[in-house]
């Protein structure tokens, strides 16, 4: 969950497929690569500070807290025009929102369940799966095949050692961030700006309010669990998306998208470091696979020389 030089959040299939490898920027410049790495460590250590925040509100409390507080400062900042747009706008704005209250709610009861390493895993398998669909190339076969073997790894040939439930829970988050690619490319061209993102938040933070209220009740009322809640929104939203705008105006997508292949790896690190869950050396083998299966996966849809964006 990321954003371009248009208003939308850019995942590795996003960003490949939608910024042209030559756009303008230093290619060499560690200060847009300093600008993605920050915002994938602002993403996940978010997810790791939301894990923390579960025991007072819950999953489905954590979700519509992030949700509500990064609504509340993107329609502020962006202040998104009502008027103007067709039936169809409007639909796809809907739409876009509730896919992203779905995927950030089925990731969050994901984590309350596995450890955060393996539950980024899982969900990066979706834009992975759009990504090699998208392509076509038997090249991506072994790229599928990289992605399997470490999905294999980190199961331990059948997910024993993982909650079903939890593995089930990343999966559905998965496919909901692919889904969420194509959608956010439709509502980046229809919307200017940043507007159709904050209306799709606002959609979002609407549509899962009822469930964060239903099993945390008055506990969103309490100050301290508003702030850590509005601390996660920040992390795990509104700074991500502002560091990667900024960097997309001077980064080519390849690199851009590459970097974003790491965020198994970066997740695996804030959970270590914040929630101490330790990783055995199958399953940092398993990370390592998806996170080249990615990267090649990037590298051979960038290698097709096209800009169209998905969901076109």
């Amino acid at each position: 969950m990321s954003t371009p030089s248009t208003p939308t959040p850019v995942t590795p299939a996003t960003a490949a497929m939608a910024t042209p490898d030559g756009a303008p920027g230093r290619r060499g410049s560690l200060g847009p690569v300093g600008l993605v790495l920050a915002g994938g460590i602002s993403v996940q250590f978010g997810g790791a500070l939301a894990v923390t925040l579960m025991p007072r509100a819950g999953a489905s409390g954590v979700v519509a807290l992030r949700l509500l507080a990064a609504a509340l400062v993107l329609l502020l900042v962006c202040r998104p025009r009502l008027r103007g747009h067709s039936r169809t706008d409007w639909g796809t704005v809907v739409v876009f929102g509730l896919t992203m209250a779905a995927m950030n709610g089925l990731f969050y009861q994901a984590v309350d369940r596995i450890p955060l390493g393996a539950a980024v895993t899982l969900e990066v398998l979706g834009p992975l799966a759009l990504s090699v669909l998208a392509s076509r190339r038997a090249i991506n076969v072994v790229w599928a095949s990289l992605a399997l073997a470490g999905v294999f790894l980190l199961g331990g040939g059948g997910f024993g050692g993982l909650d079903p439930v939890g593995v089930a829970f990343a999966l559905g988050a998965g496919a909901m961030w692919a889904a969420y690619i194509v959608f956010s490319a439709r509502t980046g061209r229809r919307f200017p700006q940043a507007d159709g993102l904050a209306l799709a938040m606002a959609v979002a933070a609407l549509a899962f309010l009822p469930l964060g209220v239903a099993e945390a009740g008055t506990k969103l009322l309490d100050p301290t669990t508003i702030a850590l809640g509005s601390a996660v929104a920040l992390l795990s939203s509104v700074l991500p998306y502002t560091l990667e705008l900024l960097a997309l105006r001077r980064l080519p997508a390849s690199t851009f998208a590459v970097l974003m292949s790491l965020e198994p790896a970066i997740a695996a690190t804030a959970g270590f470091l914040i929630l101490h869950q330790t990783l055995t050396v199958p399953e940092a083998a398993a990370i390592a696979l998806v996170i080249a299966a990615s990267m090649g996966a990037v590298r051979t849809q960038m290698g097709r020389g096209t800009a169209k964006p998905l969901g076109g």
